[in-house]
């Protein structure tokens, strides 16, 4: 655990890559730390999304998961970020059948936690109560809308990357991602958002979700009459 912990100090370093990808496999902790500060914060926003507050532990238990069957893992670095989500995702569900009976409840906006040190160096406060004002109404959506959406567009993964941590077919997810976002866009826009444009593909990668994108997509996905 002492890898994570200092995987929490400077994170403005470099993005991870797959030579960091290759070098942690071959056990250099530094490359791991890398690889740690450039998937940790999505990670953490898509759990919180699935088991609210617990965000934090079940993202712990994930890494710690990931710290002891790293030797088993292959593949790029793609596949890097779904095998972490899978983890993350396979301990969310756990935490929530111990929790059953404590169902989570939508946390309240001011509840929601500030965004990672990592963004916290990068963006202003106005991006970081925007990031929290996306994950809020992101877990107004249907669970399988709300888990597309953070899969592809804050963790960043292909259609099939996030269909192998679902279950699903690529065709599926882009469809639940297309809904969701949508339906995203319906809500931002009864708040004034965003002038008009061209609806995206219903197979189109969905950008990362940022106070900017966020206004931009209000008005196209409004008015898309793809995927329905």
């Amino acid at each position: 655990m002492a890898i994570l912990d200092e995987g929490r100090a400077d994170l403005g370093a470099a993005p991870p890559s797959e030579e960091h990808l290759r070098r942690a496999l071959a056990g250099d902790e530094a490359a791991f730390v890398v690889l740690y500060r450039g998937v940790h914060p999505g990670l953490v926003r898509y759990l919180r999304v699935l088991v609210g507050q617990a965000a934090d532990d079940v993202a712990a238990e994930a890494w710690a998961q990931a710290c002891r069957d790293l030797g088993r893992f292959s593949g790029d670095l793609p596949s890097f970020r779904a095998w972490i989500a899978r983890i993350g995702r396979n301990r969310a569900i756990d935490h929530l059948r111990a929790e059953r009976r404590r169902p989570v409840l939508p946390l309240p906006l001011g509840d929601l936690p500030e965004p990672g040190l990592a963004d916290a160096a990068e963006t202003t406060v106005v991006e970081a109560d925007a990031t929290r004002e996306a994950l809020a109404l992101i877990r107004t959506l249907p669970p399988d809308q709300a888990e597309a959406v953070l899969l592809r567009a804050v963790l960043g993964l292909d259609a099939a990357a996030a269909g192998r941590v679902l279950g699903k077919r690529p065709g599926a997810v882009r469809t639940a991602a297309y809904r969701g976002l949508r339906a995203l866009a319906e809500r931002l826009e009864t708040t004034g958002a965003g002038p008009s444009g061209r609806a995206p593909a219903a197979d189109a990668e969905p950008a990362p979700v940022t106070a900017g994108s966020r206004r931009r997509d209000t008005r196209r996905l409004r008015s898309a009459e793809g995927v329905s």
